[in-house]
């Protein structure tokens, strides 16, 4: 079985690893096309790695409250234990979706020169004044109908554990007024943190109800996301839970 698992897992490696190659390339000839057009036609790409680990390593997922999403600026905070919900976080929202990334990623052959195009949020973290970066670009973003995405714990956790939960995702809601929309997902029973083997299953990714920043200081508002996370994901994945 294990044999099995490594097979699959190495095939899904290297066509996404050829897949990566050439859609990189060719977004180099979507860079002229309106953002709208550019960002559907680079995210295609991510829907053919979805469906790829659907099909090749039996990784399939259910959404479970996306009527949740806003019509209304937003800043998304997720759960983050795998790179999947990174990969179908970005094709599925219903708005085109925006990642505050370091910027030295931006430097990666192909890959970088994809996400460059994207319009998202390279920050230089050894500047002094990187959250400022944040909002200035930020608002930026939310006033052109995009959402923002973060990771409140900042790298990828291991199932069953919890990370610190930072508060740079609040901040910029309290800053630019736009609600926070939580997100439970356990994409690591599936694709585990620095793990080459993909296991087959069902990931579970939960919507929250937005979450309005009035009244709410930056670690109020955090506190009321971190809640909710934690408490889904124990309701979506309790035997990997142990208190």
């Amino acid at each position: 079985m294990q044999f099995f698992l490594f097979l699959r897992s190495a095939l899904f490696l290297v066509i996404m690893t050829v897949a990566t190659v050439v859609w990189a390339i060719a977004c180099l000839f979507f860079a002229p096309f309106p953002y709208a057009k550019r960002y559907y036609m680079t995210s295609r790409w991510n829907v053919f790695i979805v469906w790829l680990a659907k099909v090749i390593c039996g990784i399939q997922y259910k959404v479970v409250g996306y009527e949740n999403f806003p019509d209304a600026p937003a800043i998304v905070l997720s759960k983050h234990q795998s790179a999947w919900e990174t990969i179908f976080l970005l094709q599925m929202t219903p708005r085109p979706l925006v990642f505050v990334f370091k910027k030295s990623l931006t430097y990666i052959p192909f890959f970088g020169w994809a996400i460059a195009l994207m319009r998202m949020i390279p920050i230089d973290r050894s500047a002094r004044d990187s959250f400022a970066q944040v909002v200035t670009q930020g608002r930026k973003r939310l006033a052109d109908g995009q959402w923002i995405i973060m990771f409140p714990e900042g790298t990828r956790i291991p199932v069953g554990q919890k990370g610190k939960y930072k508060l740079g995702g609040t901040r910029l809601a309290v800053e630019t007024n736009a609600v926070v929309v939580p997100i439970a997902v356990n994409a690591g029973e599936c694709w585990p943190k620095n793990s080459f083997i993909k296991k087959p299953g069902i990931i579970t990714v939960s919507i929250g109800k937005p979450i309005s920043p009035e009244g709410l200081n930056s670690a109020e508002l955090m506190e009321k996301v971190e809640n909710w996370i934690e408490s889904e994901m124990r309701r979506i994945s309790p035997h990997v839970y142990t208190k």
